[in-house]
């Protein structure tokens, strides 16, 4: 019965969408020397998140007809890949560890806190474009778990509520600079704060 049924697999390729005559004739430039198989796919979206910051809308299109596959494959390989973002990074970016260790330390409700006080959800960023939040792996530094990473620096162990005074401080909101003496504690900016290293 379905050796009967008639089916053409043979993609076409897909027209981009409106944008920007420049935009999209600089994504084709960075794409043109690339080969249509899987591999480069990545090194697409690397060269044009290194030129944009991140990876246009225009340029899904134009990635599916170049890699001959649907924009639904390409939306869902961005979505696949923490590092490949399709808007602008916030000006401050703070890291959120799902690892297990932080995770059985109650490190949820930390998230849950991070995401009501910089107004943004996991992997998303404040309507402002000031604060974005990111889901990252476990990096080895479970001593300090719970722990979040912003700018380079790993601040924890904390508790909710040092996470609560933390994040107000970072947006500005406790009405205060932190003094020489407290750089680098926890609730502190990381402006101020020094790394912890971790051992």
């Amino acid at each position: 019965m379905f050796s009967q049924a008639s089916h053409n697999s043979r993609l076409t390729p897909v027209e981009p969408v409106a944008g920007s005559t420049e935009l999209l004739a600089r994504i084709s430039d960075l794409i043109e020397d690339l080969s249509p198989d899987q591999v480069d796919l990545l090194k697409a979206f690397h060269r044009v998140q290194h030129e944009f910051g991140y990876v246009p809308r225009e340029a899904v299109f134009l990635l599916a007809g170049k890699f001959r596959t649907t924009p639904a494959i390409i939306y869902g390989t961005i979505d696949f890949y923490s590092e490949v973002r399709m808007a602008p990074a916030a000006e401050t970016t703070v890291e959120w560890c799902s690892g297990p260790a932080c995770l059985l330390k109650g490190s949820l409700n930390i998230r849950r806190a991070l995401e009501a006080i910089l107004e943004c959800e996991m992997n998303g960023t404040s309507a402002d474009g000031k604060f974005g939040l990111r889901l990252v792996q476990c990096d080895g530094t479970c001593d300090l778990a719970p722990l979040v990473r912003c700018e380079g620096r790993y601040i924890g162990p904390l508790t909710v509520s040092e996470a609560i005074e933390w994040a107000r401080n970072l947006k500005g909101e406790d009405g205060r600079a932190p003094t020489d003496g407290e750089a680098g504690a926890v609730g502190q900016s990381p402006d101020a704060a020094q790394p912890v290293e971790a051992e």
